[in-house]
């Protein structure tokens, strides 16, 4: 019983002289405060928390230097541009409209306006709208989703041009913000919408495009995309490439007797016209925007199945649908 009691004796020395010699070794740093530790709080002191750097609040700015900007050309017109043209063959029309605008020697800078189904949307934005507004546009994206990370901040403003901005209201900071770089020369690519659709169909707009073209005279120009919502709609894990088509309407300007809401409801008739324009033909669009019977783009009022079988339907009549109709051949009775 000797024995085991000598080496228990041992193994304790052992263990307090490991001790002894890691405090010794930590002595010297405890005489290292702030800023390598974290500073002493007193007590019932209440330390504010620190304001946030992301969202609403991430800066921009340096997305717009010489360097990022030649960056971003590269990306727009090599990468996203092959991806674009790989998963969504887009067909865009309507381009003649802007050609008052576009043909100036310094085009004067429009506020875009498309209705929003998918993530592709800005991409193919990006890549139909005419070079003359691209070099220099700027995406509205939500702060709440393209923002909440600093790495999916960093990389939208950079691959992008994208700008925080609040889905719900344009506040004061993001609107200053707008109409400076308005002032500037930048164009402006804005959801109405405020968020991708849900469902299928459209959404109500809201105010923001009307309220900053007001603010600053700067057109608005209505487009709608016909497609993404099937390639890669709201919901999908994986995209299935499609067909798609962009259809740009003639630039809106603001009345001088109207106000955001009617000048807004002006904005959303143009899209609504737009969206039986790419589904049907101009002449049937035109008449049926005059009777106001064009279809809405917040599709038929009652809901469940019906609406979805609707929406089938629907897109069967556009770009979406033309990648599901097959070749009709007649039979050989020769």
């Amino acid at each position: 019983m000797e024995m085991p009691k000598r080496y228990l004796r041992a193994g304790q020395r052992l263990t307090g002289r490991a001790e002894r010699v890691v405090q010794k070794a930590a002595t010297p740093l405890r005489s290292y405060g702030f800023p390598y530790r974290a500073p002493n709080v007193p007590k019932g002191v209440e330390v504010p928390e620190e304001t946030s750097t992301l969202g609403a609040e991430f800066d921009t700015e340096w997305a717009r230097t010489p360097a990022a900007r030649a960056a971003r050309g590269i990306i727009t017109e090599g990468p996203l541009r092959l991806l674009v043209e790989a998963v969504a063959r887009p067909e865009v029309t309507g381009l003649d409209r802007l050609a008052d605008l576009s043909r100036n020697d310094d085009p004067p800078p429009v506020i875009f306006a498309p209705n929003h189904h998918s993530h592709v949307d800005t991409g193919l934005m990006i890549r139909s709208i005419p070079m003359c507004w691209r070099r220099e546009l700027v995406v509205a994206a939500a702060a709440d989703y393209f923002f909440d990370a600093r790495w999916k901040a960093t990389l939208s403003a950079l691959a992008l041009n994208a700008i925080p901005i609040d889905r719900e209201v344009t506040g004061r900071k993001s609107s200053d913000m707008f109409r400076d770089l308005l002032a500037d020369g930048h164009s402006l690519l804005i959801y109405p919408e405020g968020g991708r659709s849900p469902d299928g169909w459209g959404q109500e707009f809201k105010g923001g495009a009307a309220y900053l073209s007001s603010r600053t005279g700067v057109p608005v120009v209505p487009v709608f995309i016909d497609g993404t919502g099937a390639i890669f709609g709201k919901g999908m894990k994986r995209p299935k490439p499609g067909r798609t088509k962009v259809v740009f309407g003639s630039p809106l300007w603001p009345a001088d007797d109207e106000n955001t809401r009617r000048y807004n409801a002006r904005i959303e008739a143009a899209v609504t016209r737009l969206g039986d324009e790419a589904l049907t033909d101009y002449w049937t669009a035109t008449r049926r925007a005059a009777a106001g019977t064009s279809p809405k783009l917040t599709g038929p009022d009652y809901n469940g199945w019906r609406r979805q079988w609707q929406l089938g339907e629907h897109r069967k009549l556009g770009a979406a649908g033309m990648r599901r109709r097959q070749k009709r051949r007649w039979p050989d009775l020769g």
